[in-house]
C-alpha cells in the first residue's frame, strides 16, 4: 500500500487483498475486527488470553453484539478470520497492524508495559511497507515521543518514510460498537508524515461513513480522545452534586434537567450510582499525569473524580438514613440487595464498576449484601468482599430489608417499588434507586423510597 494512491488502497480493501491483525480482542478490539472484516479484509485476531483464543478458535465469540458474533465466526468458518496468540507471526503475515491493547492506569501513572511489549515485538518485525494504527487511548505525545520511538530504535526503519504511523481513536460505547464506527461518529486520524495520513484517509473513508477528521498531528488526536471523555466525567459530577442539592430542599433533580435542558447551550448529564469502565475514570487520571509532567494541576478535572469516585458512599449514607427512618438498626442480620454490578446497562462488563466500592462499604457496616446481575454470573471480587453474586433476582431480593438499584439494566426498568416488595417478602422495605429507574407504585406505606435525584417519599 505504501506507494499506492487512495483509490487503489481502496480497491486492495474491496477486493479483499488487505491483511490485517488486530491485537487486543476485547470488547472493542473484537469490534474493530468485525468492521475490517464486514469491509472485505482478512483478518488475523492477536491475544495474550490463550482462552479467548481458543474460543474463538472453536466460533465462539465474546461479546454483547450479535453482529460481531456473526461476522467474526461466519468469517472463521470462511478461513477469512483466524485468531492467534503469536504478535511476531501476526505482523509477519499482515499489512496494517491495529492495536487496541489496554493502557493501565496504576497508582502513581499509567503502566506502558503491555504497549511497549507489543511494540517491541512489532518493530522485531516490522518490514518496510508496513502500516501500524494506534487506536488505545493514551496521554498526549505517547505515539510521537514513545511508540515511534520504540519502532525505529529496533527496527532501523525510519516511520513516515518506511512504513506509516497513524493513531486514530476508537471512539466507540460497547452495545453498538459497530454501528459507532460505520455510522456515527468521524473517525479522527492523524500520523507520523503524509503517507501516513493519506493511507488513514484512504482506509478510513471507505469504511466510515460519518466521514474522517484529520488533525494536526497524534498528540492532538490522543488530547481529543481524552478529552471526550474528561467531558462527560466533569458533567456528571456536576449532576451528582446538584442532585444532592435538589434532594436537600425536596426537589426531583430530573424535573430539573429536563426543563434546564431546554435551552441549548445546557446539557446537564444524568446522576447516577458512580462512574465506571476502563474510560472514563482512566482517561482524567492520564490527563493529570500529564499535567504533573508540566508542572500543573487539573483541578476542576480531579474535583470532579473525587465527586463520582465518592458517590457509593452516597447511596450508603442515603441508604442508612432510610435504615434509621424506618428504626432498623445496621447490623449482619440486615440484608442489602444491591441491583447490578455491571458498570452500564445491558453490558455484561463489570470493569471499575462503582457496585465494587458500594459492596465494600455496605460490609464495612457489617450488612449482609447480596449482588444481582442478570449478565454476569461469578465474580472472584465480589466472593473477596464477601457478598453473594447470583442471576436469580428471587433469590438475591428474598428476604432483604433494603434495595439498592446501581446499574440501569432493561431488566430493572422494567420492575416497579411494588415488584420489589412483592419478591422480598419484607414487611417494611428501603429502596435506594441509584439510576431513578423504578416505577414508582403504591405499597400501602410499607416502602420508603429514594431515588440519587429524589427526596424520600413513603410509597
Amino acid at each position: 500500500m505504501w506507494n499506492l494512491s487512495s483509490e487503489e488502497i481502496k480497491d486492495v480493501l474491496k477486493r479483499g487483498d488487505l491483511t490485517v491483525c488486530v491485537i487486543g480482542l476485547g470488547g472493542v478490539g473484537l469490534a474493530v475486527a468485525a468492521v475490517w472484516l464486514r469491509h472485505n479484509a482478512r483478518v488475523i485476531g492477536v491475544d495474550i488470553d490463550e482462552h479467548k483464543v481458543g474460543l474463538l478458535r472453536r466460533g465462539y465469540v465474546p461479546h454483547p453484539e450479535e453482529v460481531v458474533r456473526h461476522t467474526i465466526s461466519s468469517s472463521a468458518k470462511s478461513g477469512r478470520f483466524t485468531a492467534i496468540t503469536d504478535v511476531a507471526e501476526a505482523v509477519r503475515k499482515s499489512d496494517v497492524i491495529n492495536v487496541i491493547v489496554p493502557l493501565v492506569y496504576r497508582e502513581g501513572g499509567p503502566d506502558f508495559s503491555a504497549l511497549d511489549d507489543v511494540f517491541n515485538k512489532i518493530a522485531e518485525n516490522l518490514e518496510i511497507g508496513h502500516t501500524i494504527i494506534l487506536e488505545t487511548s493514551v496521554p498526549p505525545g505517547t505515539s510521537e515521543f514513545r511508540i515511534k520511538k520504540i519502532l525505529e530504535k529496533r527496527s532501523g526503519l525510519i516511520a513516515g518514510r518506511d512504513f506509516a504511523l497513524i493513531y486514530s481513536p476508537e471512539r466507540v460505547m460497547i452495545g453498538h460498537a459497530v454501528e459507532d464506527i460505520e455510522k456515527k461518529y468521524p473517525k479522527i486520524i492523524s500520523g507520523i508524515g503524509k503517507r501516513s495520513i493519506n493511507i488513514a484517509v484512504a482506509l478510513y473513508s471507505h469504511m466510515c461513513k460519518a466521514g474522517v477528521i484529520v488533525v494536526s498531528s497524534p498528540r492532538v488526536a490522543e488530547f481529543a480522545k481524552l478529552a471526550e471523555g474528561v467531558y462527560r466525567d466533569v458533567n456528571i459530577a456536576l449532576a451528582n452534586e446538584l442532585a444532592r442539592l435538589a434532594r436537600i430542599i425536596g426537589v426531583d433533580f430530573n424535573e430539573v434537567r429536563k426543563a434546564a435542558n431546554s435551552q441549548p447551550y445546557c446539557h446537564l448529564h444524568k446522576p447516577g450510582s458512580g462512574v465506571g469502565g476502563l474510560c472514563i475514570p482512566v482517561y482524567p487520571m492520564l490527563l493529570e499525569w500529564i499535567a504533573e509532567l508540566n508542572k500543573m494541576r487539573l483541578e476542576l478535572v480531579l474535583t470532579a473524580r473525587l465527586i463520582n469516585k465518592q458517590q457509593p458512599l452516597y447511596l450508603t449514607s442515603l441508604l442508612l438514613e432510610g435504615l434509621k427512618t424506618i428504626n432498623v438498626e445496621p447490623d449482619s442480620n440486615v440484608k442489602v440487595t444491591i441491583l447490578g454490578l455491571a458498570f452500564r446497562g445491558d453490558v455484561p462488563t463489570d470493569a471499575l464498576s462503582p457496585t465494587y466500592d458500594l459492596v465494600r462499604s455496605l460490609k464495612e457496616l457489617n450488612l449482609t449484601v447480596a449482588v444481582h446481575d442478570p449478565l454476569i454470573k461469578d465474580d472472584e471480587k465480589i466472593r473477596v468482599l464477601g457478598a453473594m453474586l447470583t442471576d436469580d433476582l428471587e433469590e438475591a431480593v428474598k428476604g432483604c430489608t433494603a434495595v439498592i438499584v446501581a446499574t440501569d439494566h432493561s431488566q430493572y426498568r422494567s420492575l416497579s417499588t411494588y415488584d420489589i416488595l412483592d419478591i422480598s417478602g419484607s414487611t417494611k422495605l428501603v429502596i435506594v434507586d441509584g439510576r431513578d429507574i423504578l416505577r414508582l407504585d403504591k405499597c400501602n406505606g410499607r416502602v420508603l423510597y429514594t431515588g440519587v435525584s429524589r427526596p424520600w417519599i413513603l410509597l
